[in-house]
């Protein structure tokens, strides 16, 4: 029996069925996230209509001109989830310390680390934006949780998804058994299962990267996009296509469904030096994501997911996708 068309709450309980000492704590928290989503939706939509486009007059911790989305969906994810019962901590890339669940609420087992808009500056232009997130275990006996609880490698997480808000809402999201891809009914108000069991095409022709920085580029990266620009009449010797959306959420989620590579790797700018990506709550969940779809992601040296954190807002290098042409990059840098 096909599980398409089920709707995103059933598919989490029986999930949740599978696993004997299951408590419930998992399927309530990521009810919650699917709540705030569903909520950051609606406000997208109709951002131009009620105003709140535009940027903010303000900088988040990262130095980046604020756009009223970033702090309003920021204050949306924080109030859908901190008194729920189901965290004991947060970490948004809005705020530059971890967020703590008020003292008068109930603490649960788990910390998120999330981006509440990604790629906020396409609001103005009507093009794709997403929330990215993040669950980790809360340490044992842990109550009053600390940065130094967040820092633990991406392997160690239990949950990854992400929401793009384009033509249509959808969420992506993976427990560690493989993608799963549910579209927003926007007539019943539910997420619906429409693209179960997503896998990676292992071969690509299409590659996504900002060429703008393309003088910045470490030799692996440059040899590997000269490869792909001369197309059939280089050593590849086949045409590639290029893509760049600005907006990680719709760059992965277009890898998800048809294959290809996305790149935003080492530079020598000032401002992006050690990578650009938060390994937290963007590398991090995404490479999860990638991964269980049978793709890989990768600094160009090491597995992303293998990297132990440093700190809530580190940035690193980002290369994931198609298993070969990953790896082809890859081994560019080795050697």
């Amino acid at each position: 029996m096909s599980d398409i068309g089920k709707s995103i709450t059933q598919f989490i309980i029986e999930q949740q069925r599978v696993h004997k000492k299951s408590t419930g704590e998992m399927s309530g928290l990521l009810n919650d996230i699917v709540s705030a989503c569903k909520k950051i939706s609606h406000l997208v939509n109709r951002s131009g209509i009620i105003g709140i486009g535009g940027a903010a007059e303000s900088e988040n911790v990262q130095g980046e001109v604020q756009k009223k989305l970033d702090i309003i969906t920021n204050d949306v994810m924080v109030d859908h989830l901190n008194w729920t019962g189901h965290l004991a901590a947060m970490a948004s890339e809005e705020i530059e310390e971890i967020i703590q669940i008020p003292a008068n609420m109930p603490k649960g087992q788990y910390l998120i680390a999330f981006d509440p808009l990604d790629g906020s500056s396409n609001i103005d232009i009507n093009l794709s934006v997403g929330t990215i997130f993040s669950i980790l275990r809360c340490p044992e006996g842990v109550k009053d949780p600390t940065v130094e609880d967040f820092m633990q490698k991406g392997t160690e997480q239990v949950c990854a998804g992400f929401c793009v808000y384009g033509p249509t809402t959808m969420m992506i999201l993976t427990t560690g058994k493989g993608v799963n891809g549910f579209t927003l009914d926007r007539d019943v108000g539910e997420f619906i299962l429409t693209h179960p069991n997503m896998t990676i095409p292992e071969d690509t022709a299409e590659f996504a990267i900002n060429m703008s920085n393309q003088r910045f580029w470490e030799a692996p990266v440059q040899r590997y996009i000269d490869e792909c620009m001369q197309g059939v009449d280089g050593s590849r010797e086949k045409n590639f296509n290029m893509r760049w959306v600005a907006s990680m959420v719709a760059e992965v989620y277009r890898v998800l469904t048809r294959g290809g590579i996305f790149l935003y790797p080492l530079d020598t700018k000032p401002t992006t030096k050690g990578g650009k990506l938060r390994l937290l709550y963007e590398a991090n969940p995404m490479s999860f994501i990638v991964e269980q779809a049978g793709g890989v992601s990768s600094t160009g040296y090491q597995r992303i997911m293998d990297i132990k954190p440093e700190s809530v807002h580190q940035r690193v290098p980002v290369i994931l996708g198609s298993k070969n042409e990953v790896e082809r990059v890859m081994g560019y840098h080795t050697e």
